[in-house]
C-alpha cells in the first residue's frame, strides 16, 4: 500500500529558498536548510501556540512570525538533520486547510485555485486511508472539486 506523500512548497523572497514547508491532516512540517558548520546548539528555536522564532543564538532572528493557524505547542517540536532544520507543527484542528505556512510570508495556496484544489484532494486521500485502513487509496481520483477534508461526512476530532 502506498504511503500517501505532502505536495512540498516553497517560500521564496528576492529568488532565494528560505523555507520549504508540507501539511498532512495532523501536521505542518517546515523545512529550513542552514549554513554549513551550524549544530542544534547554536540554534535558538521558540515555538508558541500561533508563533515560531528562529536564528542563530546571539543574532536577531531568521524568522519571527505567526502561524496561518493554532497549532498544539506542546505536541510540536524541531530537529537538525543533515544540515536541515526540520519543524513539526501539531495542528489544532486536525483536517483544516493550511494556505501558508506562515502569515506573514502570503497566502501562497489561496490565489492558486488548481493548487488549492490539488492540496485538498492529497489531505481527503489520506483521511479516507486513515478511515479505511487496509484499502489502497493511492490511484483514487476526484470528479470535480474535493470537499474540505476537515468537515466531509462527519467530524475528524473523533480520530
Amino acid at each position: 500500500m502506498e504511503k500517501f506523500k505532502a505536495i512540498r512548497r516553497k517560500f521564496e523572497y528576492q529568488g532565494r529558498t528560505i523555507y520549504e514547508w508540507d501539511q498532512t491532516l495532523e501536521e505542518v512540517n517546515i523545512y529550513i536548510e542552514v549554513p554549513e558548520g551550524v549544530s542544534s546548539k547554536m540554534i535558538a528555536c521558540q515555538i508558541t501556540s500561533n508563533k515560531l522564532i528562529l536564528g542563530i543564538r546571539g543574532n536577531p532572528p531568521f524568522i519571527d512570525e505567526e502561524f496561518f493557524s493554532t497549532i498544539k505547542q506542546k505536541d510540536s517540536f524541531w530537529t537538525l538533520e543533515d544540515g536541515v532544520i526540520n519543524i513539526t507543527l501539531q495542528k489544532m484542528d486536525k483536517g483544516e486547510t493550511w494556505f501558508a505556512a506562515l502569515k506573514g510570508h502570503g497566502n501562497q495556496i489561496s490565489g492558486d485555485s488548481h493548487l488549492n484544489e490539488e492540496v485538498k484532494k492529497s489531505m481527503m486521500l489520506e483521511r479516507f486511508q486513515e478511515e479505511n485502513p487496509g484499502f489502497d487509496f493511492s490511484s483514487a481520483e476526484f470528479n470535480g472539486q474535493a470537499p474540505d477534508p476537515r468537515t466531509f461526512m462527519k467530524d475528524l476530532r473523533k480520530f
